[in-house]
């Protein structure tokens, strides 16, 4: 009899939990959902989830609220998402570091990427360049090359934080061209850029829409794009790639996440709606302002950078003995 009844009470709580389940994955969302963004407003990541989130609130039929929490090079807020309740209503974006980076770089780590985040998509990719100071004696990189063979102790670069892209991109260009820089580390883009202008810094790999306009404006220079391709938006810049320097690949993509656990009909409506985002005129041509292009990839396809990277960065962190405290 007790058996029997055990039995009654388990299917009674099996068949509730799935209801309950249905119920929200049916609903959803009910109720503003909030897209963290582990950096300050302002920042690309920032910029590019206030864009979808506008759209994708329309798209859900509810408002979503973009929040920021920066800290740890952008632990603070990518923890934030990892730890939150998998129901749909707590979203992120994130960048490499945080996804990948970071888990090399700090000794502990406050969550797991592969155990604790759901990749949704790449929102969009920003390209970085290879830029110099004006009064660095080459209009391309082969004659930088040159430069770099024949005295690397004149050049210094600059960054946008110690194991950092663009730190990691530079460390990787000088591994190839078989040469040792001085790195000089900066608090984001503005001040790396500012530090060039100056010459205090020769050169420096950092976000296009941070360097471009500059460069347009003849003060300075232009060498090229540190991706796979040339950018539509920035057709005239060649690839290092082009130029025999392969593996250098630094686009600084933002990607769409969710807790791991986010049932899957959630995660599948997020995804289509989010795509459908990517694809909507207005919103291209917004990120296009920034010299950003939409991605919207598959939550495979994600997962498949997220590794690429890795096996891309960690020989270099570990070459250059980079690390964190």
């Amino acid at each position: 009899m007790h058996t029997r009844i055990l039995a009654t009470l388990l299917a009674l709580a099996v068949c509730c939990g799935g209801a309950g389940a249905q119920d929200l994955v049916t609903h959803w969302p009910q109720r503003t959902v909030t897209i963290v963004v582990p950096f300050s407003a302002g920042s690309t990541p920032d910029s590019i989830a206030r864009v979808v989130a506008d759209r994708l609130g329309a798209r859900l039929g509810q408002p979503v609220l973009v929040e920021n929490r920066p800290g740890a090079s952008g632990n603070t807020g990518t923890a934030a998402v990892a730890k939150a309740a998998p129901d749909g209503y707590t979203l992120g974006v994130s960048i490499v570091g945080p996804l990948v980076i970071n888990a090399i770089l700090f000794p502990k780590m406050p969550y797991d990427t592969a155990k604790e985040i759901a990749p949704v998509t790449i929102l969009a990719s920003q390209p970085s360049v290879l830029v110099a100071h004006p009064g660095v004696a080459a209009t391309g990189v082969p004659e930088l090359l040159d430069l770099l063979k024949k005295d690397a102790g004149k050049f210094t670069y600059g960054s946008i934080g110690r194991g950092s892209l663009s730190h990691l991109a530079m460390e990787s260009l000088a591994s190839k061209a078989g040469v040792k820089l001085v790195h000089l580390p900066f608090q984001g883009s503005p001040a790396a850029a500012t530090a060039l202008l100056r010459g205090d810094v020769q050169l420096a790999v950092l976000p296009a829409a941070s360097v471009v306009p500059l460069g347009r404006a003849g003060k300075l220079k232009l060498l090229a794009v540190t991706s796979p391709k040339r950018s539509p938006l920035l057709a005239d810049l060649p690839t290092l790639g082009e130029h025999a320097i392969a593996g250098v690949e630094a686009d600084a993509w933002v990607g769409l996440i969710a807790p791991a656990g986010t049932p899957e009909p959630v995660l599948a409506r997020l995804h289509r709606e989010a795509v459908a985002v990517l694809a909507e005129p207005e919103v291209v041509a917004k990120l296009a302002q920034q010299f950003v292009v939409p991605i919207a990839n598959t939550p495979a396809e994600f997962r498949a950078v997220l590794k690429e990277e890795r096996d891309r960065w960690a020989p270099i962190i570990a070459a250059a003995g980079i690390k964190m405290e």
